[in-house]
């Protein structure tokens, strides 16, 4: 349709006539307000955030107990819920180090809980007095 008619129907509207495709042959126009149009644009551009993942660190002891574990699984779960990296740490310290079977039953039942949540990227490892596993989201 011709611009002056265009302009006529969108001041019958009491609204503005916004140039939406200016590169399409005709150019593409609509009748619309154009302060909202604005606004929605704007509100598009900030909802397209990305989150960036983050490694999340879960520190225990080999002399920790049940339900401060389960406390600290749920802990993990919530960060995997949330697409964050979660690293198991296992620390030793003094004799402990002699009883390094204790510290792998530990880690290995808090990565049983998080398997529906995570996937293992590393499987637990010594290194130096702590062993470490680390999950990353599915």
């Amino acid at each position: 349709m011709p611009t002056a008619q265009a302009l006529e129907l969108a001041r019958e509207a009491q609204l503005d006539l916004v140039e939406v495709a200016p590169n399409e042959r005709p150019p593409v126009c609509k009748i619309l307000d154009y302060g909202k149009f604005r606004y929605q644009q704007t509100h598009k551009k900030s909802k397209g955030k990305v989150h960036h993942q983050k490694l999340k660190e879960i520190r225990v002891r080999p002399k920790t107990g049940e339900h401060d574990i389960e406390t600290k699984v749920n802990q993990a779960r919530r960060f995997l819920e949330h697409k964050d990296k979660v690293l198991l740490n296992v620390l030793f310290r003094g004799r402990e180090l002699q009883h390094i079977e204790e510290g792998q039953r530990i880690i290995t039942i808090m990565l049983e809980r998080l398997l529906d949540l995570g996937k293992i990227e590393k499987p637990p490892s010594m290194e130096g007095k702590r062993m470490t596993a680390m999950l990353a989201p599915k």
